[in-house]
């Protein structure tokens, strides 16, 4: 229990170092020469990169033998919906300085700022219904099913980034093909999961005379 403590403690305290490195370079005045998009550049990689580290620890945990990675999963993808909220908040307040009408026409008018849009609000329901609450008043089945919109999060924030960019597309195609293996990763479990429950049960008595049949 202690050892699990501690392991949460340290996800907690990892997971505030990307703020904690951009609040350093604010305190010096290194966010380079333009810092509204340096911010929002950099509070958009870190809400795709706790998206795909949220999204890998089921299979990490499979892969690795490493079953209490689960426990901080929850912890992980709050993170990555604080950071979303980063991003947001630097568009609408930095950027916009809270122009409302400004902002509902570069929805409307530049694609990439509808995609960014559409991923955050997919991670405003996953955001407030990860507490055990929310879990007993869904049931775990809804609630699973729910936070599937992770995925679709994830796939359009990628795409707000390769819209963004434009050219040099290296960094949203490298997380483009992450959450792809991770999709592939999770549809296969599920197909060879929903294979083994179809595989019909031999009755334990015919198990048992078939056993003494081919005994010597």
């Amino acid at each position: 229990m202690l050892k699990q403590r501690w392991s949460k403690i340290l996800v907690f305290v990892a997971s505030l170092a990307p703020i904690f490195w951009l609040c350093w370079r604010a305190w010096n005045q290194n966010l380079t020469a333009n810092p509204i998009e340096f911010i929002t550049r950099y509070t958009g990689d870190w809400t795709i990169r706790f998206i795909v580290i949220t999204l890998a620890v089921t299979p990490l945990r499979k892969v690795l033998g490493l079953p209490d990675l689960i426990r901080v999963r929850r912890m992980v993808g709050l993170y990555a919906f604080f950071y979303g909220t980063l991003h947001f908040v630097t568009y609408l307040w930095l950027d916009k300085f809270f122009d409302f009408p400004d902002m509902l026409k570069d929805v409307a008018k530049r694609p990439f700022i509808t995609a960014g849009f559409t991923a955050f609000l997919l991670m405003v329901p996953l955001a407030l219904t990860s507490t055990a609450g929310w879990i007993r008043r869904i049931g775990g089945k809804r609630w699973q099913l729910l936070h599937w919109l992770v995925y679709f999060s994830g796939i359009a924030g990628v795409v707000h980034y390769y819209w963004l960019v434009k050219s040099d597309i290296r960094l949203p195609a490298m997380y483009g093909a992450m959450l792809g293996a991770l999709l592939v990763y999770r549809a296969v479990a599920r197909a060879l999961k929903r294979n083994r429950g179809a595989v019909p049960k031999r009755p334990v008595t015919a198990i048992s005379t078939g056993a003494l049949r081919d005994s010597p």
